[in-house]
């Protein structure tokens, strides 16, 4: 698979998500509590990602 979600701990022992394509980073959420929240926010850019507007703020 070209693309996946990862959870992973940081170094504040933090649960955080990565969205990587071809074993490249594209984005990293904040850091969670609970393994749970994250599982939570992954379901979360799932249901609400493919609408989302794209804003330029260049």
């Amino acid at each position: 698979m070209a693309h996946k979600f990862e959870i992973y701990k940081d170094g504040r022992d933090e649960f955080r998500v990565r969205f990587k394509y071809n074993s490249e980073v594209m984005f990293s959420t904040e850091g969670y509590a609970s393994k749970a929240s994250a599982k939570d926010a992954i379901e979360s850019i799932k249901k609400n990602g493919p609408d989302a507007p794209t804003e330029d703020n260049s």
